[in-house]
């Protein structure tokens, strides 16, 4: 009875909470919202930090218990000048990265002195039923201040029913010091379930840079 007196003084006529009705220590009792949970919510499954590491590679945690996974790069900075951000997928847990893909790359780009711009689509970046390393960042540079931040996608690892979708958005401080910011999408054409996934640059190794992997909770 006194749940409900508490209640019904807290709402307005109208069945709107007043201001009063929520406070530090009302929103300090609250353990969980029922139906609020999942649906979208980011798990945080792993991180890695690179240290002039040759790649690194997520070869556990990529199962059906979630149908999304979202790699988030943190200032990937690379040791050589110029090298690009690449990926590739493991069908057997990283023994070996060779599944074949098919994607489309586009990119934006503006240099700092405000003289070159351009949208365009880059042939020599996408792959047609290839098992080589798809190219995510454009080419950063290797000063003190230049790296790659962005995110990548993949759509539902674990089915072996449909091919692996994936999408990536990577915005890089380039070598010779442009804003690039790089579109890809793509598949792994396979219907085996993908349970691992390498990132290293095209040359030398990763020198600096955070990659965390997430997990979307099912809805």
């Amino acid at each position: 009875m006194s749940i409900a007196l508490s209640l019904g003084n807290n709402l307005t006529t109208g069945g709107i909470f007043k201001p009063t009705a929520v406070n530090n220590t009302s929103v300090n009792n609250v353990t969980d919202f029922a139906g609020v949970t999942g649906g979208g919510t980011l798990v945080l499954l792993s991180t890695q930090t690179a240290s002039a590491s040759a790649s690194i590679s997520f070869t556990s945690g990529i199962d059906s218990t979630y149908d999304e996974y979202i790699f988030k790069f943190i200032n990937i900075h690379p040791a050589t000048d110029g090298a690009r951000l690449d990926f590739n997928l493991s069908t057997n847990g990283g023994s070996t990265y060779d599944v074949t893909k098919t994607s489309t790359f586009f990119h934006a780009y503006h240099n700092e002195a405000g003289t070159v711009t351009t949208l365009s689509y880059v042939t020599a970046r996408d792959l047609a039923q290839s098992t080589s390393y798809q190219t995510l960042g454009y080419e950063p540079g290797s000063d003190n201040d230049q790296s790659a931040s962005g995110y990548l996608h993949l759509f539902n690892p674990s089915s072996t029913t449909y091919v692996k979708h994936f999408i990536s958005t990577i915005n890089t401080y380039d070598y010779d010091d442009y804003s690039k910011n790089a579109y890809i999408a793509g598949y792994g054409n396979t219907t085996s379930a993908i349970n691992a996934i390498d990132f290293k640059f095209s040359s030398g190794n990763i020198d600096d840079g955070i990659i965390k992997m997430y997990g979307v909770a099912k809805s």
